[in-house]
């Protein structure tokens, strides 16, 4: 696979739709596209058992979000308040934009 793509950027809201955080709401926080995986918010929190380094001199337990595959996520409208699938519309200056397919409000800035 050459390019591979995921539809979902960093910084949007989305929806889990299945596995142990089904049904929560999170931000974007990395996208991996070579693993099609994302990073989200306050899911999929694991224990990492750190040694002590010069940053942590303590060490220790510490929790940190792990990636999630891509396709366990929606992304979340905030105008109809619903997960919904990705629609393409075409912009004024020959570029496509992101639209929700419910309500049709355009995600790209």
């Amino acid at each position: 696979m050459a390019n591979p793509k995921v539809h979902v950027k960093k910084g949007d809201t989305v929806l889990v739709i299945s596995g142990k955080d089904a049904g929560k709401k999170g931000k974007v926080l990395e996208v991996l596209p070579k693993e099609k995986r994302v990073i989200i918010e306050g899911i999929n929190i694991v224990k990492r058992h750190t040694k002590p380094t010069q940053a942590a001199p303590q060490g220790g337990i510490v929790e940190k979000e792990a990636a999630i595959a891509s396709s366990n996520v929606m992304l979340f409208c905030s105008k109809c308040n619903k997960p919904t699938r990705i629609g393409k519309k075409l912009m004024g200056n020959g570029a496509y934009a992101r639209q929700c397919k419910h309500c049709g409000e355009v995600f790209e800035k």
